[in-house]
């Protein structure tokens, strides 16, 4: 352990942090896996959509916001805990339209993946809202379902701070909050294919769709056919 560097714990792990390193860069750091949805690498952090809450010394916080500290005492893997991740992700799931077996994301859809995590086999409790909103199909490489958002942020992030384009925002409040773009359509937006904004790792769900990709992986080939997400350390 360097001088800068110091120790908290997390589920009575000992985890090594350095100054600046939130909860979540030092638990990935150690290959402890935290929940999350809105926080991917490479993005900055935004602490929106909560599924990352843990218990930082008896507080609720968003593990990927939350900076580490010394001797911090972090539960991450908690039946409160996971059963208000649960809680979230099916609100999630019934804010959008989210048909699994006819998505072209499902097997690589986080929302669906950390549903299986989750163990969410129960019908759900709250009404769906069903959104009924049109595709924006108008690119020749791109296609755009708000139907399927779940209000993440991270194409947003993506295209204004690595794109450096600022092609998606959000218009709307609350319920009918919803990612539009900065023009008429997709076709009037400076919208690339080869944009981190609209790589596969950037949209979490099936929302942002690349033409002529579709089932290029087999159902059954897909990353989350093979294992939960999280496992073996993964921090996406």
């Amino acid at each position: 352990m360097s001088g800068d560097s110091f120790t908290f714990t997390i589920d009575g792990v000992e985890v090594t942090a350095t100054p600046g390193q939130t909860i979540m860069e030092a638990a990935d750091a150690a290959g402890i896996y935290i929940p999350r949805l809105c926080d991917v690498e490479g993005l900055r952090h935004q602490g929106g959509c909560r599924v990352c809450t843990v218990k930082a010394s008896g507080r609720s916080a968003a593990a990927c916001t939350q900076p580490a500290a010394p001797d911090l005492v972090v539960d991450n893997e908690t039946d409160h805990l996971n059963t208000m991740r649960r809680h979230l992700v099916e609100m999630l799931f019934q804010e959008g339209n989210h048909l699994c077996p006819v998505c072209e994301a499902s097997g690589n859809c986080e929302l669906q993946a950390m549903a299986y995590r989750l163990e969410m086999v129960e019908p759900f409790r709250f009404p769906g809202l069903e959104p009924c909103r049109p595709v924006d199909a108008s690119h020749p490489d791109i296609a755009l379902d708000t139907n399927r958002c779940i209000s993440c942020g991270r194409c947003i992030r993506a295209s204004a701070d690595v794109d450096g384009k600022g092609i998606f925002g959000y218009v709307g409040r609350g319920i009918h909050r919803r990612v539009a773009v900065n023009g008429s359509d997709l076709a009037h937006t400076d919208a690339d294919i080869n944009d981190h904004a609209v790589s596969r790792q950037v949209c979490p769900v099936g929302c942002i769709i690349r033409k002529r990709e579709g089932f290029s992986i087999p159902i059954g080939e897909r990353e989350y056919d093979h294992g939960l997400i999280g496992d073996e350390g993964d921090s996406e």
